[in-house]
């Protein structure tokens, strides 16, 4: 079998920020990890065990090399600390299982977060990677090729736009659910030679490095709600994440994420002390332009200058959508557009919605209390049931 996975840089940067965070604050932390499938596949992925089992072994395997270590080590906020571990690092097969229920496939990740939260994104990218290689390749490609003109020439046309106060920036945020590693390459490629004055860079790291991108992102929903289980008042949760953050970072990676236990409840944490150090604010769930509404009314309140933060969406974005969004905001705050799947599996064949979530940390669940319905990922009413009393969150 081709391989999948052959460098351990072909993963989103926020792995590798939120994982020297941790490393640094909560070593100890133990952790689990579980994939699912949202939508109904074309066929069941089941019958994709054996080669992701055997994905998964050739994933344990592998090292980072001297290049990568040094790449990383030019990323200012990286410390020599975590490229000291990370050059001993590698990934345990005994701590990730792969099985088959029926039609289903079930992966899970158990042990110490610091040598499991690695994982997510290379097992999605295998199983996309392994699932649309049933699919007629040539079929695929030229219906994305044709798309992704069509891509590049709506965002061209942002040239014969008047000026905005701010300019439109994109990003690729599509590793996770990429149709292959070889088409996501593709695609960065083409918007970086076709569109440069609009396309920023990408979330993925090897990517970054070999195309001389700007590497992109901060932090997901793991590192906030691993903090419900750290011992903190639950209540103070993302304070003390933030906090944490912060004290690593003193400045750099200032986007924070807002929606681990919804917009409303954010806000409440999200104090003058915290909105002067972050940069700005990234959606992820719920209705972007309401979201954005209360960003900006939430600086207007602590009377900060929004056109000195920004604000990032990227939550089911397609070209157009971000457009959309530009145009309603862009003369306010300067923004920022993460596009994952639209990027990088629009090639006429439906996508899988995978992900692979935080479930439990130190022995008890964690939860994320999404602004969109079906995004919350937990098996224990009980604890969701506190965790929204807490909040004051409605349920779904």
């Amino acid at each position: 079998m081709q391989p999948v996975i052959t460098s351990l840089l072909d993963t989103d940067l926020y792995k590798f920020t939120m994982w020297q965070a941790l490393l640094h604050s909560h070593p100890q932390t133990q952790a689990e990890y579980r994939y699912v499938c949202r939508n109904r596949p074309a066929y069941p992925l089941a019958e994709l065990l054996d080669e992701v089992n055997q994905a998964l072994d050739g994933l344990c395997a592998l090292r980072f090399s001297a290049a990568d270590l040094e790449y990383l080590a030019g990323l200012r906020f990286i410390k020599s600390d975590f490229v000291d571990f990370l050059r001993l690092f590698q990934f345990q097969r005994a701590f990730i299982e792969a099985r088959a229920e029926g039609e289903d496939l079930h992966i899970v990740a158990r042990g110490p977060q610091v040598h499991v939260m690695g994982f997510e994104i290379f097992v999605l990218a295998i199983v996309n990677e392994l699932y649309f290689r049933r699919f007629d390749p040539a079929a695929a490609l030229a219906e994305g090729r044709r798309r992704l003109a069509e891509k590049i020439a709506h965002v061209q046309a942002l040239a014969g736009e008047p000026e905005r106060a701010h300019p439109f920036e994109m990003f690729d945020f599509g590793l996770r659910r990429r149709y292959s590693g070889a088409w996501q390459r593709e695609v960065v490629q083409a918007f970086a030679q076709h569109a440069p004055r609009w396309f920023k860079g990408t979330s993925n790291v090897l990517l970054a490095r070999d195309l001389n991108l700007v590497p992109i992102g901060t932090m997901a929903h793991e590192y906030l709600q691993t903090y419900q289980a750290l011992g903190v008042r639950l209540r103070d949760f993302q304070k003390a994440a933030l906090e944490d953050w912060v004290q690593e970072y003193r400045g750099d990676l200032g986007i924070a994420l807002t929606d681990t236990v919804g917009m409303d409840a954010f806000l409440a944490d999200f104090d003058l002390y915290f909105a002067k150090l972050f940069d700005g604010l990234r959606h992820d769930s719920g209705d972007p332009v309401a979201w954005g509404e209360k960003a900006l009314a939430h600086y207007a309140r602590l009377r900060i200058d929004a056109h000195t933060k920004r604000l990032v969406f990227s939550d089911g974005l397609n070209v157009d959508k971000a457009l959309a969004l530009y145009r309603h905001f862009s003369d306010r705050v300067p923004l920022g557009f993460g596009i994952g799947t639209q990027l990088t599996n629009d090639m006429g064949v439906a996508p899988l919605n995978i992900v692979m979530k935080i479930t439990r940390a130190n022995g008890q669940p964690v939860a994320k209390l999404s602004d969109s319905p079906g995004k919350t990922m937990c098996d224990d009413e009980t604890y969701l049931a506190y965790l929204r009393q807490v909040f004051n969150v409605r349920p779904e």
